[in-house]
């Protein structure tokens, strides 16, 4: 099956039913189409259905042990964990985590057993606050791109704002990035500038966030010279406003260096691999803790 994300020539989302069904004639008889984007009530806890499985968002501050706590949850539930990823930046923590049922290895629909484990998982994720903002989720219905959810869900929390832990160490100065937003009055266009170490996925973080701050990336140059990257960016703004003000700009390259250094990581990297099993996450998770471990990031497959 192919997924295309299309909107009109003004970059809105299609919402008229005519075009819908043009487009499932075109298909043919055995063509359909999904509208994977429909409105759903924001809760701090997300949990949609959808094929064999059952995807679940999280979104909260981080503490050690968090994800050992989460995991722990979901095991004594009967829910196996199939796919998760995990970022940490900015003491936040954001997941998307897919599980199924341990007796039918289908999807979850029975609504008190998604409500217990909802209630459970925002007991954990809250913790000895009673601030409601502590922990939440914006939630995206249908199928995602993981990656591309967890910079969305970050983005909304914020942050990028200040409270932040990055440190010399982590990130040594000659491998902090260097952005600069300037005007290219001739073209009429905002340039962003980006210097940092160079990794995979970089420029993908880099679009994902511009995306979401509501900007278009009409000219791009991207090259490379041994660890560094050199990236700039010909951007407006979605109604075709450039970045006028200093305020504008500064927001900018705060929600670009926090694009940069989600799925950056130092320490240790253990990898583990073995016969699959219910509960096996929250083993794990459990044996970090109690050895005075941290989980930065985690990605589960």
């Amino acid at each position: 099956m192919d997924v295309f994300h299309v909107t009109d020539q003004q970059g809105k989302k299609i919402t008229d039913g005519k075009t819908i069904d043009y487009i499932e004639r075109v298909l043919g008889p055995k063509g359909h189409t999904t509208d994977g984007m429909k409105d759903c009530p924001g809760k701090r806890v997300g949990v949609h259905s959808f094929g064999n499985h059952t995807a679940i968002e999280l979104i909260g501050r981080d503490r050690p042990g968090l994800l050992s706590e989460i995991s722990a949850v979901l095991a004594n539930l009967h829910f196996n964990v199939t796919v998760a990823e995990v970022w940490t930046h900015n003491r936040r923590i954001a997941c998307v985590l897919y599980v199924n049922d341990n007796t039918t290895s289908g999807s979850v629909d029975d609504p008190n057993r998604l409500s217990i484990m909802e209630e459970q998982l925002k007991h954990i994720m809250r913790g000895c606050e009673d601030d409601d903002n502590v922990a939440r989720t914006s939630f995206s219905m249908g199928f995602t791109h993981i990656d591309r959810r967890l910079h969305q869900m970050l983005f909304a929390d914020r942050d990028y704002e200040g409270g932040g832990v990055t440190t010399e160490v982590d990130y040594p100065p000659s491998f902090k990035p260097k952005i600069t937003v300037e005007r290219c009055e001739e073209k009429g266009y905002s340039v962003v500038t980006v210097r940092c170490k160079d990794r995979a996925k970089l420029m993908f973080d880099i679009v994902c966030t511009l995306t979401d701050m509501q900007y278009v990336v009409f000219h791009a140059n991207i090259s490379s010279n041994g660890p560094y990257a050199s990236q700039e960016y010909f951007i407006r703004h979605m109604d075709g406003c450039t970045l006028d003000t200093e305020g504008e700009k500064e927001r900018v390259v705060k929600c670009l260096e926090a694009a940069i250094h989600r799925r950056v990581s130092e320490g240790l990297s253990l990898e583990l691999c073995a016969k699959d099993r219910v509960g096996l996450l929250s083993e794990v998770t459990r044996i970090l803790r109690e050895n005075g471990l941290s989980v930065r990031r985690a990605g589960v497959s």
